[in-house]
């Protein structure tokens, strides 16, 4: 019997649960390989609102959570940039995707 790989085969930026949220919310995401990573919150504007991840992090899932206590109501972007730091020949990868923040 096969078991199925933990390892992720590519990267990838997961919808934020619970969404909509009230005050903070989770948002996963898996690199394939050592990475450079950051992950950002924006408000519709563009304006950078919170950088939740900035640095290097190793192959696998990961999860951080992101606290709007100050934040009004309204919708945000958050945003994945990740590049392998070395020994594969992958581009930069970048994900948005869309939260709404009601209280």
């Amino acid at each position: 019997i096969a078991q199925p790989s933990l390892q992720p085969t590519g990267y990838q930026l997961s919808a934020n649960y619970p969404n909509p949220f009230n005050s903070s919310t989770w948002i996963e995401y898996s690199v394939p390989y050592q990475s450079s990573v950051t992950l950002k919150v924006m408000d519709v504007l563009g304006r950078e609102l919170a950088t939740l991840v900035s640095g290097e992090r190793g192959a696998g899932r990961h999860r951080v959570e992101w606290n709007a206590g100050r934040s009004p109501s309204g919708v945000y972007f958050y945003r994945l940039v990740a590049r392998p730091l070395s020994g594969v020949q992958l581009k930069e990868y970048s994900e948005t995707q869309k939260l709404i923040l009601l209280k």
